[in-house]
């Protein structure tokens, strides 16, 4: 395997992966009520 077809290769798998993040974080699906419990993590007290 050459160096650009593996080149090539890796960046369409991460092109792939970003989308299905994207497509994934905006669904309609997530309820906005789990962000907000997730970003307020770290503040929460033991």
């Amino acid at each position: 395997m050459d160096i650009n077809t593996l080149r090539s290769v890796v960046t369409v798998v991460s092109l792939v992966v970003f989308v299905g993040i994207v497509v994934w974080t905006w669904s309609p699906r997530r309820n906005p009520a789990d962000f907000d419990k997730a970003a307020n993590l770290p503040f929460e007290q033991d």
